[in-house]
C-alpha cells in the first residue's frame, strides 16, 4: 500500500479526503492527484505537462512532487523552502532577497525576470520572482530537459522545470487556521477554507488568505506580504472544470542582494555574520503579482478526452536600491541606488486530447497538444549615486531621493507557439512502457529600444524525446531517455568590431542522455540515476581581420549521479533526502583560460537527509531534522575564484493533540542551528548570495 499511513490526528491536519478520482476516464487529469507515497511526505506519481498524472515509477524520467503535508510540517513559506529538500536542487538567491531561483542538475532555473515556475501544468501564470506555498498542493520537480511535456519555458531553462499544483476543494468541509512565529519579530496568520455544494457536490470553492509581517532575523530588514487565492472547480459525469485565481504582494525594507566580484578581487572573503546586511531600511522593494488560469476536460467517451486551458499573469516591480559590487578581498562594496520599474506581462493558451486505445497486444495513451504563449517586459530605471560599505562592518549611507522612472519602455517580447504528439506505449502486461514524441516549436522574439526593434528571431524547430521503463521484477523498474531542451538564441553583442552584432542566434538544442533504477519497496522508494546533458552557448570567435563574429560555439556539459530515497524505513521513521554528484565542464569555449573548466556555480557534491522520528513513549510527538551539505562553487569561468562548501543542520518537532474536541498540531524548527556563515548559493551571471542565519521558528495549526 503505497498511500500515506498515519495517526486519525495526523490524517485530520494533513490535506482532506480530496475530489473523487476519474479512474475510468485514464485520459483525465482534473480530479485527484496521484496519491502520496507512504510517510506522506511526497506524491507516489506527478503532473508530467502534456503527458497528465503518472506514476513516478512508470515514468522514464526522474520526478519528485513534495506533498502539503511537507509543505506544513517544515513550515516552507515559499517553494524555494520546499525545494531544500532536494539534493538535484539549489538556490542560488539569498532567503532575505526578493526572488527565488534555483540551479537543477548544475543549470540555471527562474534567475531574472523570468517566472520559469509551471503552475498547474503550463507556463505563463505563475508568479514572475516568488510563489508563496499557501496555494499550493504539491509541489513537483521534473528533472532534465522537458521541452516536450512543457514547452519552451520564457527563459529557457533546461535543468529541469518546477510545477505547483493548486489546492482544490475536498469532500470533507474544512475550516483551518495557522498563525506563526519567526524571529526576530516575523509573525502571520493563514486562513484555508474548503467547500463544495450542489446535490451530488459537484461545485467546489478552496480559499486560502495570509499575511505575514514584522523583523526578519536579517539586520534592519522588515517584510509584509499578503497573499488570496480562489481555487473553483465543477466534477460532473462526462465535464470538469477549474478556475484558479491568485493574487500576492510582498514589500521588503533592506532586501538582501547578491555581491558581484569586480576584476580588483582575487580571492572572495569569507562570508561575514548571517544577519549583517549592507542594504538600508530606506532601499526597498513593492512585488505585486496577480495570476487567472482556467481549464476544461470533456469527455468524448471513456477513452477520449479533449480538454483546453487559458490564462495569464502580471506582475509589477517597483523597487529602490543598489546591488553591491565587490571591490577588493577585504569586503569592502560600491553600491549605486537604482530606482527600478519592472512590468511583465503573459498569458498562455493550449488545448488538445487524450485518447487510449488497443492496437493488437499495445496499449496506446496518446496525446495532441497545441499552446501558445505570450510574454513582455517593460523596464525603467533612474540611477542614485555612488556609495561604499564593507560586508563585515556595514556603513551608514544616508538615504537617496531618486526619482521613479517616468517611464517603463518595452524591453523585449517573445511568443512561443506550436503543436506535440507523444504517445506512452505499454505492452507484456505492462512490463515494458515506450514513450515517444516530438514538440515543433517556433519562436519569435524581439528586443526594442526606444521603440524601435533592435533584433529579433523567428524561428522554428522540433525537440523529440524518446523513454523506455522495463519492469524486470515486481518492484523494480528500469528506465533510459533521450531528451532535448530548447533555448532562445543569444543575441550577439553590440561591439564595433563584431560584424554580426544585434543578430540573434537559432535557437539552441540542449540534449540529455539518462538512465536509471527506480525501486518501490512498498513503504520505502529509491530511485538512481546517471545522466548527461549538454548544453551549447554563443561566444565570440574570430573572424579574420581583427574581427569578431558571434557564434554558437561554447558548450558545457553537465554529467551526473543522482540517488534519492523516501518514504518509511521503519514503522514511525520516515527519511527524505539523497546525493547528486555533478561533474561539470566548459567542454568548448574560445578561450584557453576557460577550456576544460567547471562551469559558474556548479557544484560536484550535494546532499540532503532529512529524517523523522515519531517518538513512542508520547503520542502525537515527531522529532524532526535536515543536514544540508554543498560542495564548494567556482564564481567564475576561469575558475580563479571560488565560494567554500558549507554544511547547514535544521532541527525541529512536532506535536499532534486534541483540544476542546479539535485536532491542534504545534510546529516548531531551528534553522542553521549551528548558526553558521556561509555563502549559500552562486549564479549563473557570477554574483553569491550569503545563507540565513539561525532562524526559530514556531507554528499552530487548528482545524474548526
Amino acid at each position: 500500500n503505497k498511500k500515506q499511513s498515519a495517526s486519525p490526528t495526523s490524517q485530520a491536519l494533513s490535506t482532506p479526503a480530496e475530489v473523487k478520482p476519474t479512474a475510468s476516464i485514464p485520459t483525465a487529469t482534473i480530479g485527484q492527484p496521484p496519491p502520496a507515497y507512504a510517510g506522506g511526505q511526497v506524491a507516489s506519481g506527478a503532473r508530467l505537462g502534456m503527458l497528465g498524472n503518472r506514476d513516478i515509477f512508470d515514468t522514464p524520467l526522474s520526478v519528485m512532487a513534495y506533498t502539503a503535508k511537507t509543505i506544513a510540517d517544515q513550515g516552507a513559506r515559499t517553494i524555494a523552502d520546499v525545494l531544500i529538500n532536494d539534493p538535484s536542487v539549489r538556490s542560488t538567491h539569498a532567503s532575505g532577497g526578493i526572488l527565488d531561483s534555483f540551479y537543477i542538475r548544475g543549470f540555471p532555473l527562474n534567475e531574472g525576470n523570468s517566472g520559469e515556475i509551471a503552475f498547474d501544468g503550463v507556463f505563463g501564470v505563475a508568479p514572475t520572482y516568488r510563489l508563496f506555498t499557501d496555494y499550493a498542493e504539491r509541489i513537483e520537480v521534473v528533472k532534465g530537459p522537458t521541452a516536450l511535456i512543457y514547452g519552451l519555458s520564457p527563459n529557457s531553462s533546461v535543468g529541469g522545470t518546477i510545477n505547483v499544483v493548486p489546492k482544490r476543494a475536498s469532500d470533507v468541509d474544512l475550516t483551518r487556521v495557522t498563525t506563526d512565529y519567526r524571529s526576530d519579530a516575523q509573525g502571520g496568520v493563514h486562513l484555508d477554507m474548503s467547500r463544495r455544494y450542489g446535490v451530488d457536490r459537484q461545485f467546489g470553492v478552496r480559499v486560502n488568505g495570509s499575511y505575514e509581517g514584522g523583523d526578519t532575523a536579517i539586520d534592519d530588514q522588515s517584510r509584509e506580504a499578503f497573499v488570496g487565492a480562489l481555487a473553483l472547480d465543477y466534477r460532473g459525469d462526462r465535464f470538469r472544470a477549474t478556475l484558479d485565481v491568485v493574487g500576492q504582494r510582498e514589500d521588503v525594507d533592506a532586501p538582501l542582494r547578491p555581491f558581484f566580484p569586480t576584476a580588483a578581487v582575487t580571492a572572495i572573503p569569507e562570508a561575514p555574520d548571517g544577519r549583517s546586511n549592507v542594504q538600508k531600511r530606506w532601499e526597498w522593494s513593492r512585488i505585486d503579482d496577480l495570476a487567472v488560469v482556467g481549464r476544461i476536460e470533456y469527455d468524448l467517451s471513456s477513452q477520449v478526452t479533449v480538454f483546453a486551458a487559458a490564462g495569464g499573469g502580471k506582475t509589477r516591480v517597483e523597487r529602490l536600491f543598489g546591488t553591491p559590487l565587490l571591490d577588493d578581498n577585504a569586503g569592502n562594496v560600491r553600491i549605486t541606488p537604482q530606482h527600478f520599474i519592472f512590468d511583465v506581462d503573459r498569458h498562455t493558451t493550449e488545448a488538445g486530447v487524450r485518447a487510449r486505445f488497443e492496437t493488437a497486444e499495445i496499449t496506446h495513451n496518446v496525446t495532441l497538444q497545441t499552446s501558445y504563449l505570450y510574454q513582455s517586459l517593460g523596464r525603467g530605471s533612474v540611477n542614485g549615486t555612488i556609495q561604499t560599505s564593507n560586508i563585515f562592518d556595514p556603513a551608514f549611507r544616508p538615504e537617496q531621493d531618486v526619482p521613479a522612472p517616468a517611464h517603463v519602455p518595452k524591453i523585449s517580447d517573445s511568443a512561443f507557439y506550436g503543436a506535440a504528439i507523444a504517445d506512452t506505449m505499454s505492452f507484456l502486461d505492462e512490463r515494458v512502457l515506450v514513450t515517444v514524441g516530438g514538440r515543433w516549436q517556433h519562436i519569435d522574439s524581439k528586443n526594442y529600444a526606444s521603440g524601435a526593434v533592435t533584433s529579433s528571431s523567428d524561428e522554428g524547430v522540433v525537440t523529440p524525446l524518446v523513454g523506455l521503463v522495463v519492469k524486470p521484477w515486481e518492484k523494480i523498474s528500469l528506465f533510459a531517455n533521450y531528451v532535448e531542451g530548447l533555448s532562445v538564441g543569444e543575441t550577439a553583442p553590440s561591439l564595433a568590431n563584431v560584424i554580426n552584432a544585434g543578430e540573434v542566434l537559432p535557437p539552441y538544442r540542449t540534449n540529455q542522455i539518462e538512465v536509471g533504477t527506480k525501486i518501490d519497496l512498498g513503504r520505502f522508494g529509491v530511485t538512481f540515476s546517471a545522466f548527461q546533458i549538454d548544453k551549447p552557448f554563443g561566444q565570440l570567435e574570430d573572424a579574420g581581420g581583427g574581427e569578431l563574429v558571434f557564434v554558437e560555439g561554447g558548450e558545457q556539459r553537465n554529467r551526473g549521479l543522482e540517488l534519492e530515497a523516501f518514504g518509511e524505513v521503519a514503522s514511525g521513521v520516515r527519511l527524505l533526502g539523497g546525493v547528486t554528484l555533478i561533474e561539470g565542464e566548459l567542454t568548448k569555449t574560445n578561450s584557453a583560460a576557460t577550456q576544460g573548466n567547471t562551469p559558474i556555480g556548479v557544484p560536484s557534491v550535494q546532499v540532503n537527509l532529512g529524517a523523522e522520528w515519531d517518538v513512542p513513549s508520547v503520542s502525537g510527538v515527531t522529532l524532526t531534522g535536515n543536514v544540508i551539505y554543498t560542495d564548494e562553487q567556482f564564481v567564475n569561468a576561469e575558475n580563479t575564484l571560488k565560494v567554500p562548501s558549507w554544511t547547514r543542520v535544521d532541527l525541529g518537532a512536532r506535536y499532534e493533540t486534541t483540544i476542546s474536541g479539535r485536532p491542534v498540531t504545534f510546529r516548531t524548527k531551528v534553522e542553521n542551528v549551528l548558526d553558521a556563515d556561509y555563502w549559500s548559493g552562486v549564479a549563473s551571471f557570477g554574483t553569491f548570495v550569503q545563507g540565513a542565519p539561525r532562524t526559530v521558528w514556531v507554528s499552530m495549526t487548528t482545524d474548526f
